[in-house]
């Protein structure tokens, strides 16, 4: 089998397990870089805004709605600026790639929510929980109260079901389709009845009255099931494992599934935790595979340009700010808002004639701020373009259209981040 070299494996490593190389970070040796993407300094950590509360409006009082809704929307750019400038400056690779991922896995997006410090506080589990052990997150996530408004858990109540949560808990999160029945469905939505979230503290509680405490029968397995006890019985699950390394390995690894030997390796891992799972699947051939080559999604190619030419979301000004923003929206993709439970498509689906403006303005505003004639030098440009950004080597084609444009260096770095060789991670 044909492999990467050892300098572009290490970059691999940075594009599919971190946010991007910065300088200096393809100099490694693969097991350094391994170590240092995986590593757990904090000291790169920028602390989070602090959503305000939204003042409660008096039923009726129609400026105090739309003072609320202001709130929300400052808190909502304040929060999502903030998360793309920690992708950026992360020293913490591994667990800032792994908050993106579980985000996508239990897509959960702000647009039904309508609270910022409710995403705040799902985004810190995914932080504080997503390299540990699978069983502690997904305990968590069942009765997160973003995730309880978005699948509708408020709605679930004794001798009326709702089952959103308790399918799509089966489906996306811990099984896969085909891996459970109907029945199994409506009872574990009997399991989960009674966890709402308090108006007034936005915190999940189990209330009592609301509980179906009677047995029920998921998997042929009868019990007085509570979500607890659901979550563990459905990681016991023989598919729940294979499903979600499955799902792992198809967003850093490779479109095609993972053979069932090289799965029958990466379980054990991933019964331990994330973290040994991604050292785990680092260290298969096929991570070294040329073959198994990924588009960049829009925020991770963003996070990635921004990290490599030393410009950070929270120096930029507020008009600035907001152009970066729009950017990702017309590029089909910002943080806290993925478009369905199901999280955001996979592949090339964004690169398209009318995602093209909205490409160019976002690496038109970064290129503008960056550092450029420093980091490139003066000898040979399109070179100096290549090292910044972590690229192997360039097409002729693409050599030939930063040719054009060499002598601008703003220029020079917009037709790079859109060259096939830095949009995908090859």
């Amino acid at each position: 089998m044909v492999q990467l070299d050892e300098r572009a494996v290490v970059r691999r490593l940075h594009d599919r397990l971190g946010t991007g190389p910065r300088p200096g970070d393809l100099d490694r040796t693969f097991d350094a870089a391994l170590d240092a993407v995986l590593a757990e300094d904090p000291s790169g950590d920028v602390p989070p805004p602090q959503p305000a509360s939204p003042p409660r409006p008096a039923k009726g009082d129609r400026a105090a709605k739309q003072d609320a809704a202001h709130q929300r929307n400052e808190d909502d750019h304040a929060l999502t600026t903030w998360w793309l400038d920690r992708m950026v400056t992360t020293t913490r690779p591994a667990l800032e790639r792994m908050t993106w991922f579980w985000h996508g896995h239990f897509a959960t997006s702000e647009q039904k929510v309508r609270s910022p410090r409710a995403m705040l506080a799902q985004n810190e589990t995914f932080r504080a929980l997503g390299l540990g052990p699978f069983a502690d997150l997904a305990q968590a996530l069942v009765v997160d109260p973003a995730l309880l408004v978005w699948l509708d858990g408020n709605d679930n109540r004794a001798g009326a079901p709702n089952e959103n949560l308790a399918r799509e808990f089966m489906e996306l999160f811990t099984l896969g389709v085909g891996h459970y029945g109907e029945p199994d469905v409506r009872e574990a939505a009997r399991a989960l009845t009674g966890w709402t979230v308090r108006a007034d503290t936005g915190k999940a509680e189990l209330v009592a009255k609301r509980h179906d405490d009677s047995q029920k029968t998921v998997f042929g397995q009868a019990a007085k099931f509570t979500a607890k006890s659901l979550v563990e019985l459905l990681l016991n699950r023989a598919e729940s494992p294979e499903f979600v390394v499955g799902r792992v390995w198809f967003r850093l690894v490779s479109a095609q599934p993972p053979p069932a030997d090289v799965v029958a390796r990466l379980v054990p891992a991933f019964r331990r935790d994330t973290r040994s799972l991604l050292r785990a699947m680092a260290s298969e051939a096929a991570f070294r595979d040329p073959a198994n080559a990924l588009v960049k999604q829009p925020v991770e190619w963003a996070a990635g340009l921004m990290r490599a030419v030393g410009v950070r979301p929270r120096d930029l000004e507020r008009k600035q700010a907001d152009a970066l923003l729009k950017a990702l929206r017309g590029l089909g993709q910002t943080p806290f808002r993925p478009p369905s439970v199901g999280g955001w498509p996979a592949g090339g689906a964004w690169l398209t004639t009318a995602t093209w403006p909205s490409r160019l303005d976002l690496a038109k505003l970064v290129a503008d701020r960056a550092a450029l004639k420093t980091a490139l030098g003066t000898a040979d440009r399109i070179e100096g373009v290549r090292r910044l950004l972590g690229v192997d080597s360039w097409s002729d084609r693409t050599r030939t259209a930063l040719g054009k444009v060499s002598g601008n260096p703003a220029q020079l770095v917009v037709v790079a981040a859109n060259s096939p060789e830095y949009v995908v991670s090859r």
